[in-house]
């Protein structure tokens, strides 16, 4: 027996007045405390950063379609995949799906009228248009050429008169993001619904709860770490130019200190979203709840003691580069967990191939090929071959790209009807899911042959013999751009013309689906009360939503 969730839309009007129509007026929008406006706003913000970044990508990928540097000089290709990083990193991977679909639903999900501190919320996303807009401001007053990672003494010379300006705008960009962690944070311990403990908890909220914890504890050494860089360019104090007596791979503990945690700030919200979306469109409870629970809490934490992988070739102590390369690999155990158990609440279930999860399939297989392959840069040996090379840019953007993307393209679909109570198109959201995980993997997958083949990374001309990889991955690249570009229409299509959506037309558990789409202004008319944990998908005919309609079997 197949099933069926096509939702029976138009049945369920949308409320007269919701978040959205509430108040009139780009005013009441700019100063709305509505965690739901605010996560929409950071929504608008942060698709504009991305089509930002994706341009620089482009500029890239067409630049290594020949062996030559004959498209961009070689300075500005160099400023290219810069910006490209820094805006992608900080302003599109680290905030795309805490700042929107975790603004939006954790409240909901918690059965609060909003976060613990509405105001601090807004000024989060202040400080979030501020860093960006320093981050282009020296895009356009001459670029940065030091790459994404500001390593000394490249960004400690006085040559790159943007490094600053970009360095400013991360470190506001991070304040942004521990402030969001905190709000999250005091909500998850302070405003649960009665009768919800921990144990009732979804997995949204605990994993975004783990990715709190890595805001509010790492991204303030990231902050000290560019001022430090700040002031040694400015004042001329001595920390990381060798020059004026500092030593430049200080900088590089420190920044991966911060930044592989900050791996898990994208890829964890990402596996929340998995985790929601799989026992829906398998009409299953989720496997392992509390395993899988509390292995976003050990990523979190474990996180913080494995940085020094990322300075195998640097000349640490082989004795620490011993102890790293070990814990790197105990770190894989918590993602495998996770994995095993979505596959495990797949396994006989009722599974329904809507968008959000062909969505949430090509997550688990980029991230799954994402994962094996950091642990071939786990090992000593090889890693002194692969590093600066294409496997690790083809092992990156699998983790954080066809990762956090992916899932974020899945959550914002699974969870659109409730933000904007309209319906996309499914069999164009569909055609999406499938060209951007085809066109991703085009892209990237001959990026690990040509790495292990030793074709080094940030170059702007190569030999000859690398060219049809690069030419496989313009064109891989082109498919997935088009697969990218097919949401926005759609989605924004839908707004007008989408049918509408009912209160849960996905036939969802959660309390974010007990309210009408899109949701009033409190969330709640009256406070709810949970009786039982999440995920309870029993048999099929009891699954009634606050409509009153059932799923329809199909035989």
């Amino acid at each position: 027996m197949s099933l069926s969730l096509t939702p029976t839309v138009g049945v369920t009007q949308a409320p007269e007045e919701n978040y959205i129509n509430a108040e009139y007026g780009l005013k009441s929008w700019l100063l709305t405390r509505d965690h739901k406006r605010i996560a929409i706003l950071y929504l608008i913000t942060i698709t504009f950063f991305f089509f930002i970044g994706g341009f620089f990508a482009l500029l890239l990928r067409l630049e290594l379609l020949t062996p030559a540097a004959d498209l961009l000089e070689v300075d500005t290709y160099n400023k290219m995949f810069t910006l490209h990083g820094v805006i992608m990193v900080f302003f599109f991977l680290i905030p795309s799906i805490p700042t929107t679909l975790g603004n939006f639903l954790i409240p909901m999900m918690l059965g609060a009228k909003d976060l613990a501190f509405p105001r601090i919320n807004l000024l989060s996303w202040y400080l979030f248009i501020i860093g960006g807009t320093l981050a282009i401001t020296a895009m356009i007053t001459g670029g940065v050429d030091t790459g994404w990672t500001f390593y000394t003494p490249l960004s400690s010379t006085y040559l790159n008169t943007g490094v600053t300006t970009t360095a400013l705008g991360v470190i506001i960009a991070g304040f942004s993001s521990i402030l969001t962690g905190l709000n999250f944070i005091v909500t998850i311990h302070r405003m649960r619904a009665p009768g919800m403990g921990w144990f009732q908890l979804p997995i949204f909220i605990w994993t975004h709860y783990a990715t709190s914890i890595i805001m509010v504890l790492g991204t303030p050494v990231l902050a000290i770490t560019l001022t430090l860089l700040a002031l040694e360019r400015t004042i001329h104090i001595g920390i990381f130019d060798p020059r004026l007596g500092g030593d430049p791979l200080l900088f590089q503990h420190l920044f991966w200190f911060y930044s592989h945690p900050a791996v898990y700030i994208m890829v964890l919200p990402g596996m929340a979203a998995i985790s929601e979306i799989i026992p829906c469109f398998s009409r299953k409870r989720l496997f392992g709840y509390k395993a899988v629970a509390f292995s976003s809490l050990g990523i979190a934490i474990y996180g913080f003691f494995v940085w020094g992988h990322h300075m195998f070739i640097t000349g640490i102590s082989v004795y620490s580069a011993l102890i790293f390369s070990f814990m790197t690999y105990l770190v894989a155990i918590p993602s495998a967990i996770k994995v095993f158990n979505w596959s495990a609440t797949m396994y006989k279930g009722s599974v329904i191939w809507d968008t959000p999860m062909l969505y949430a399939m090509g997550f688990i297989g980029l991230f799954t090929i994402g994962g094996m392959t950091g642990l071939f840069l786990a090992a000593l040996g090889l890693d002194v071959h692969l590093t600066e090379t294409y496997f690790i840019v083809a092992h990156f953007h699998y983790i954080m790209v066809g990762g956090t993307l992916l899932a974020y393209l899945g959550g914002l679909h699974f969870w659109w009807p409730k933000m904007t109570g309209r319906m996309y198109p499914e069999i164009w959201g569909k055609l999406s899911a499938l060209m951007v995980f085809a066109g991703f993997n085009l892209t990237f997958f001959p990026q690990f042959v040509m790495g292990y083949l030793g074709m080094p990374r940030r170059y702007a001309a190569y030999p000859p013999e690398y060219q049809v990889y690069h030419v496989l991955s313009t064109a891989g690249a082109s498919i997935l751009g088009v697969g990218l570009v097919l949401p926005m229409i759609y989605l924004l299509w839908s707004l007008q013309k989408g049918a509408l959506a009912g209160a849960n037309p996905f036939h969802a558990t959660g309390l974010e689906w007990q309210t009408s789409s899109p949701p009033p202004v409190y969330n709640f008319e009256e406070t709810p009360v949970v009786t039982h944990g999440p995920y309870h998908y029993g048999e099929l005919e009891g699954v009634v939503d606050i409509t009153g309609e059932k799923p329809k079997k199909v035989a």
